[in-house]
């Protein structure tokens, strides 16, 4: 995926009401859109350096839109992906292109179809020979040096329901006799594995190991990522 135009490189000033950030462009300070709902542990110091694009859709209340952050050095190296909109653009796109091995060969892709308790699946992927296959896609964004190996990629960064709603939904496919994955993006390239962060959210864990007992499967790629584009680059390994 690549950025349809130039970002806007500035210094990161706050984040708050979680959506929102002021940011110093060039001199200048903006107050541009986060789309994250996450807590972005370690992506949200004071002066780390971000990337912004910019939509001229005079609509848009903010201008500016929070794409990649440099974090500080205690907190990664290179640069992290934080808009939560891309993910699901490039999951379909490497399987698309069949850069997923586990996810290719399907005759047909959709996005955002209804399933399970008002909920509706990122990707299904069809097949007149196979089951469908149900395929739930979540960013990831968060490494913490400091814990374990400190190479590991963790989700969630903070409690969510809504995740493990997910996880649940996904049992019930296979249980339908459907085939379901779990796939998690990693939006940095400076991690090994991937990983729960169970004390941020034991909840999902426990919601995740459930699924995997069921059938569920669980993937993981990490993301090559630069001011220009952001593409697939390798399998991680899930450990739990």
């Amino acid at each position: 995926m690549r950025f349809p135009a130039p970002l806007l490189q500035g210094r990161l000033i706050r984040r708050y009401k979680r959506f929102l950030a002021d940011v110093d462009l060039g001199g200048e300070t903006v107050t541009v859109h986060v789309p994250n709902s996450g807590s972005m542990i370690g992506l949200d110091t004071p002066g780390a350096m971000v990337w912004l694009s910019r939509s001229d859709n005079p609509k848009r209340k903010l201008a500016h839109t929070l794409e990649l952050v440099e974090p500080v050095p205690a907190w990664g190296e290179g640069l992290v992906g934080v808009n939560t909109g891309h993910p699901n653009a490039l999951a379909a796109a490497a399987i698309a292109a069949g850069t997923i091995p586990e996810l290719a060969g399907y005759a047909r892709l959709r996005r955002e179809v209804k399933y399970g308790v008002n909920s509706r699946i990122d990707l299904l992927l069809e097949d007149p020979d196979r089951p469908l296959c149900y395929v739930e896609i979540k960013n990831v964004h968060l490494r913490r040096p400091d814990r374990g190996d400190g190479r590991a990629a963790e989700f969630p960064d903070c409690v969510t329901a809504r995740g493990a709603k997910h996880l649940a939904e996904l049992s019930a496919m296979v249980a339908q006799g459907h085939r379901a994955v779990m796939l998690y993006l990693v939006q940095r390239g400076d991690c090994t594995h991937f990983t729960t962060a169970r004390d941020l959210d034991p909840a999902y864990d426990a919601a995740l190991r459930r699924a995997l007992d069921s059938g569920v499967e669980a993937l993981c790629w990490s993301c090559a990522i630069t001011t220009d584009a952001i593409e697939l680059q390798d399998p991680l390994t899930v450990r739990l």
